[in-house]
């Protein structure tokens, strides 16, 4: 009996700004699930704090405290027990029925369970009063004492979802509310407290070892009960004694299809239902009955992680269904900094969003959420692996009680809630908790006080060999396996790389070849759009005050001008520093992801930072707070296609690596040329190659096309059918690029369809643009031309007399302006030589029919 109306959210302790005092008596209409921030904002009382700098305007509410109240509907009557269950309370509360505390709570992660038997009734009051997460972080920690922290916020100090108290990507937004479902359960006899179905697979053969734990109500100690368990058809029934309160049911299901990652099979699901009946005799009171349900979707699969040790190190690959796996990756944050807003549909619009950009691996990041069943469901449809760190990040966390405690039951719970998944594939233990142990200067600091290495080492992996011993365990990201090396060793294990962003330029992703790139970014602004719905009325500048607020990265705008400054003049005007800042974030990722590709099987995958953001920001994300994608989401659907060609370097000479991840052999004939901007071709070779399936050749290059003589004028390009690759001879600043000469057509596009002579979709536009002269990185900025609109393409670099069609969704072709168009399209050529893209252009534009 789910709780979601009639609550009202009411202040009941803290500050408030002058003329909110009347929220202490009147209170405000509340949603549940939800949270005080988002029932503020609802009520009119704050304004939307991802919008300018209004963030800093509604720092009170993270300080203060707040109750929820609402009268219980008519309650079920007949039954034995009625518990009243929250699957989420964001996080230090008391929960109350008609006065009296049922019981108190400080973990956000945690369920919780209260027997209100006889004590639910219509018309009673259900109260939960929130204390700030403030008061308890800060108590804490003066009772357990100072702890290193990348950020001046306690977020160590509270099993609480980190990033509520800001990050270098995030607002500083300390949420307080019923943030999961609540809901009245009214149960006879027994229920199913808990279902953990161990799931393996062997020659074909399924085998789903069911292990129950039961809760009696009184009638229920000395009966003797019955647990089913059926798959695919296929039903197996353990008997339970009287007074037992656990059960292990087995079942084999011969024949079954094994669940893929994206990219390698299909992703076969299949119904687990566990059934709870009574099975004692009629003279106690035993019926068959049905007592309780539990149902799930399963998949069969294998999965390994091959660490053995080799001549490059310690391998991280992982092995699915016997195959290893090149892990095209992504790391996913929470989407909203008030999460309880992240819908169903909105967690599978943006796995889809990933899966479109051939992702195969999300990686659940230790700062965020043990993310809604919706999530991990989607990802078992998608075939995204998923990786779940436990929740800790970048600090050092107190092991002494009550945290301790917290941290044991928050593990167990979400281990067992999320097991049954196929595509949960890794349990992590921590986000840079050990790296920073051993280089942040953590061990002298902390001289002997704990900070999380017995819960990394100890704790999380005897819960998981425990709960679900089928999971791969890993102790933290980055970890080397060992103390025996360093965490962050690119030749062991897992890496982070950081110090590119932060002091390098991203040509330093070429100095290393490491077994697994877990982590490695690069900031750029979000789309245009974003920012104007984000600081309305603003004059943008790279560093204006609400660009300045929306960038939370520790000189952020530094290290954006910096790393353009390697590659490029100095920008202009803002519309060209937002084109070239998004263009060196695709650049960057590029240059990492092929490098290390390239190197399979070494390199066993790569997970980039990061794809989502939680609110309109400058940040690491593919994909802006808003959901529109930035150019490298769509240079990331080159990067992790099946097949990727690119010129590498190897032992000091060019050569074309040809990446076949795909399952079939690859045959073709490549064409590279070293070139002038005119299309004058100096020398050209057609290099033949054969690629067997998951493997990747590097073919070397006659030294008169691979060597660049002039770097000012000279360029390489390799294509190979549709896939193109292009370097220059030297920086873009030493170019000799000519004006962009480019004619531009715009027409109604065929539809989704594409079918031959089809009317048109009203809201489909495409794009026809010519070069006659070399353009590199030609780009349509296509929400300039209205919000909703997004072309399906990024970053083109175009020959003299090629053509590219950019076909835009969202946007209506009637009373179009080709102006405007033109003035959305930004290439390289005009950033770098003063000329306007389209100043020299033919006379085929307009709109044609």
């Amino acid at each position: 009996m789910p709780l979601t109306s009639g609550w009202t959210l009411r202040l009941t302790g803290g500050e408030v700004p002058e003329g909110l005092e009347a929220l202490r008596d009147q209170g405000v209409p509340a949603q549940v699930p939800g949270c005080c921030h988002g029932d503020l904002l609802a009520a009119g009382v704050i304004e939307d704090p991802y919008l300018g700098r209004n963030e800093l305007d509604v720092a009170w509410a993270g300080r203060a405290d707040w109750r929820y109240d609402a009268v219980l509907p008519p309650v079920p009557a007949g039954f034995e027990r009625t518990d009243l269950v929250f699957e989420g309370l964001d996080t230090v509360a008391a929960v109350a029925l008609d006065g009296t505390v049922l019981g108190t709570t400080r973990n956000m992660h945690r369920t919780y369970r209260f027997d209100v038997t006889g004590r639910a009734r219509e018309g009673a009051v259900l109260s939960v009063a929130f204390t700030s997460a403030y008061t308890e972080a800060e108590r804490l920690r003066d009772l357990l004492g100072e702890r290193p922290n990348a950020y001046p916020e306690p977020f160590n100090f509270i099993r609480k979802m980190a990033s509520s108290f800001g990050w270098d990507w995030g607002p500083t937004l300390v949420t307080a509310g019923i943030w999961r479902p609540v809901r009245l359960e009214c149960w006879n006899v027994a229920r199913l407290a808990s279902v953990r179905p161990l799931v393996t697979v062997a020659d074909g053969a399924g085998r789903v070892e069911v292990r129950l734990d039961l809760e009696r109500a009184a009638s229920g100690e000395d009966r003797e009960l019955r647990a089913s368990v059926e798959v695919d058809g296929r039903t197996s029934t353990v008997t339970i004694p009287a007074g037992a309160s656990s059960a292990v049911a087995v079942l084999d299901v011969p024949g079954v299809e094994v669940w893929w990652p994206r990219g390698y099979g299909d992703q076969p699901l299949y119904g687990c239902r566990v059934t709870l009946t009574d099975a004692g005799d009629r003279a106690r009171g035993g019926d068959g009955t049905e007592l309780d349900v539990w149902e799930r979707r399963i998949g069969f699969r294998t999965v390994e992680i091959d660490r053995a040790a080799d001549g490059h190190g310690t391998a991280f690959t992982f092995v699915v269904n016997g195959t290893p796996v090149f892990a095209r990756g992504v790391n996913w944050i929470p989407d909203d900094a008030l999460p309880a807003r992240v819908t169903p549909e909105r967690y599978r619009h943006r796995l889809v969003q990933a899966a479109g950009a051939g992702v195969n691996l999300v990686r659940v990041w230790g700062g965020g959420l043990y993310e809604d069943r919706a999530f991990y469901d989607t990802c078992d449809e998608l075939g995204l692996l998923a990786w779940q760190d436990f929740l800790f990040a970048c600090a050092a966390y107190p092991e002494e009680q009550p945290l301790r405690g917290e941290v044991e039951a928050e593990a167990r719970d979400n281990v067992v809630r999320l097991m049954p998944h196929p595509s949960l594939v890794l349990w992590n233990g921590n986000n840079e908790n050990l790296w920073g142990f051993r280089d942040w200067g953590w061990e002298e600091e902390l001289a002997g006080d704990s900070w999380g290495e017995g819960y990394y080492l100890g704790v999380l992996p005897r819960i998981v060999a425990e709960l679900d011993p089928a999971r791969l365990y890993n102790a933290g990201s980055p970890w080397s396996g060992s103390w025996d090396h360093h965490p962050n060793d690119p030749a062991h294990g897992l890496s982070h790389f950081w110090e590119i962003w932060n002091r390098r330029d991203h040509s330093g992703y070429l100095d290393d070849v490491p077994r697994f790139a877990a982590e490695f970014g690069w900031q750029a602004p979000p789309a245009y759009a974003t920012l104007r719905e984000a600081l309305p009325g603003e004059e943008l500048a790279p560093a204006s005050p609400g660009m300045s607020h929306h960038q939370k990265a520790e000189d952020g705008q530094g290290k954006l001008d910096r790393g353009l400054a390697h590659h490029f003049a100095a920008p202009a005007t803002f519309d060209d520093w937002h084109y070239l800042t998004q263009l060196n974030q695709a650049r960057a990722i590029a240059t990492g992801v092929a490098h290390w590709r390239s190197h399979w099987p070494v390199c066993a995958g790569t997970v980039v930072w990061q794809l989502n953001d939680c609110w309109p920001v400058t940040s690491w994300a593919a994909i802006d707070g808003a959901g529109r994608p930035k150019p490298l989401y769509h240079e990331l659907r080159r990067l992790y296609a099946d097949r990727l060609l690119t010129l590498q370097t190897r032992a000091g000479a060019r050569v074309l690596a040809v990446d076949n991840q795909s399952g079939e052999r690859w045959e073709g004939r490549a064409r590279v040329r070293r070139m002038l901007p005119d299309g004058t071709v100096l020398a050209e070779e057609t290099v033949p190659f054969a690629v067997p399936s998951r493997s990747v050749s590097t073919v070397p290059l006659p030294v008169g096309v691979a060597e660049i003589t002039d770097r000012h004028k000279e360029f390489l390009v390799a294509d190979a059918g549709d896939l193109r690759d292009v370097v220059l001879g030297g920086a873009d600043h030493e170019f000799s690029y000519p004006a962009a000469d480019l004619d531009v057509e715009v027409r109604p596009g065929a539809g989704a369809a594409g079918a031959a002579g089809a009317a048109g979709a009203p809201d489909v536009v495409e794009v026809v643009v010519t070069a006659r002269t070399f353009v590199r990185d030609l780009l349509l900025q296509a929400d300039r031309l209205a919000p909703s609109a997004a072309a399906d393409l990024g970053h083109v670099t175009l020959l003299p007399g090629e053509s590219r069609v950019i076909t835009v969704h969202g946007l209506d072709p009637a009373g179009l302006d080709p102006a405007a168009v033109r003035a959305a399209l930004f290439c390289v050529n005009s950033t770098q030589t003063g000329a306007q893209t389209g100043a020299q252009t033919g006379a085929q534009t307009g709109v044609r029919s």
